[in-house]
């Protein structure tokens, strides 16, 4: 997704291989034999899981990877590709649980393909990923545990990247007019003809107005840093550290999908994690106390950024349910999993707004000072 623009024109962008063509492409451009190959569910680009056979004497590597065939449009944007691969190999290195890629046969970290599929001759960016293991927040039973890990995540990531990490590629992740980008909730107005005429849609209206009113003047009094930008709960990983089935204790061990960093602020990453947590909770209004706890504990928010945070949960479900409604009118037949946030979406937004900005705050704020005086909540 490169920018609010380009959606409308996206219909042929989307890779379509084969799983034949994929299998040859790891063969002809990274040297490796698949032995096993499936695809993975994918927004915007198409992803197959592949395990590769090693000959005796092979160089040393991993035996599981990614492979990442990404959509046209944002192929044509390489300094921006390498700008998130090279964020990924930096935080791999800090220590973050980052997949990393695989070189091509002449020792490039990505490879421009042509695709023989749709219609144009189409190219797409290739790479391969190693594969990260772990299971995705979203299938495990969520816990506070975990929703403060993930805030404490969000904010040791950005802060890595805004504070080391010095590509001379970093300076494409100023995207101004992406779609994804929470500075660019009032940019939803050209696609919010795609929810028809309902009540979802004057509350989407709701929240596009007051973004404008009480969010976008504020903006040059946060704190700018660059964005993962989709810390949601397919995009990370983890595993349980602790035996216990009534109480466990997990881990981030992946984190996934780097597509959406961009230059935004602190507190943009703490309510992209608040709105997808909400998603995989049975007490959705609570989370954001956990994860904001989790958040300050590396980065406290200012006044001026908590008293965003409501408008910008609520822009990012915003961005989410408007966009996938817009984009499943043109791809119908990856409705599923455009449509996966939806299920839940609509109904954290509606319920927010009927108890509205002040009580669910209060109850955010209050369960975050709660932490100050104990151990994280078990």
């Amino acid at each position: 997704m490169s920018s609010g623009n380009d959606r409308q024109a996206q219909t042929f962008t989307k890779p379509a291989l084969s799983e034949k063509e994929a299998t040859e492409l790891v063969d002809r451009v990274f040297g490796l034999k698949v032995s096993w190959i499936r695809p993975l569910p994918s927004y915007d680009d198409q992803n197959f899981h592949v395990r590769v056979s090693r000959s005796k004497g092979a160089a040393e590597g991993a035996d599981e990877y990614v492979l990442k065939i990404t959509n046209s449009e944002d192929s044509q944007e390489p300094d921006l590709i390498e700008a998130q691969t090279q964020a990924m190999m930096f935080l791999s290195a800090e220590g973050f649980p980052s997949a990393t890629p695989h070189l091509t046969k002449d020792g490039n970290i990505m490879s421009l393909e042509s695709g023989d599929t749709g219609p144009g001759n189409k190219k797409y960016m290739v790479r391969l990923l190693t594969y990260l293991p772990g299971t995705p927040v979203a299938k495990i039973a969520t816990n506070t545990q975990i929703f403060y890990e993930i805030g404490k995540l969000a904010a040791s990531l950005d802060k890595a990247l805004s504070e080391k990490f010095h590509h001379p590629s970093v300076k494409s992740l100023h995207r101004g007019q992406f779609i994804w980008n929470l500075a660019n909730v009032p940019l939803l107005d050209q696609y919010i003809y795609a929810l028809g005429q309902n009540k979802y849609r004057e509350v989407v209206e709701q929240v596009i107005e007051q973004f404008k009113g009480k969010v976008i003047p504020k903006l040059s009094s946060f704190r700018a840093c660059i964005n993962h930008g989709d810390l949601n709960d397919h995009n990370i990983l983890v595993d349980s550290s602790s035996a216990s089935l009534e109480n466990p204790q997990y881990r981030v061990s992946g984190i996934l999908d780097f597509s959406d960093m961009s230059y935004g602020y602190y507190v943009f990453e703490a309510a992209i994690a608040i709105m997808y947590m909400m998603i995989e909770s049975p007490d959705p209004l609570s989370v954001g106390g956990h994860v904001l706890a989790g958040f300050e504990s590396v980065l406290p928010l200012s006044e001026e950024e908590r008293g965003a945070l409501f408008l910008l949960v609520s822009g990012r479900f915003s961005q989410s349910l408007v966009i996938a409604a817009h984009t499943a009118l043109l791809y119908p037949e990856n409705e599923e999993y455009l449509m996966i946030t939806a299920k839940t979406g609509w109904k954290h937004l509606m319920t927010m707004f009927e108890v509205g900005q002040e009580a669910v705050e209060k109850t955010w704020f209050e369960t975050a000072a709660a932490y100050a005086s104990r151990a994280p909540a078990q």
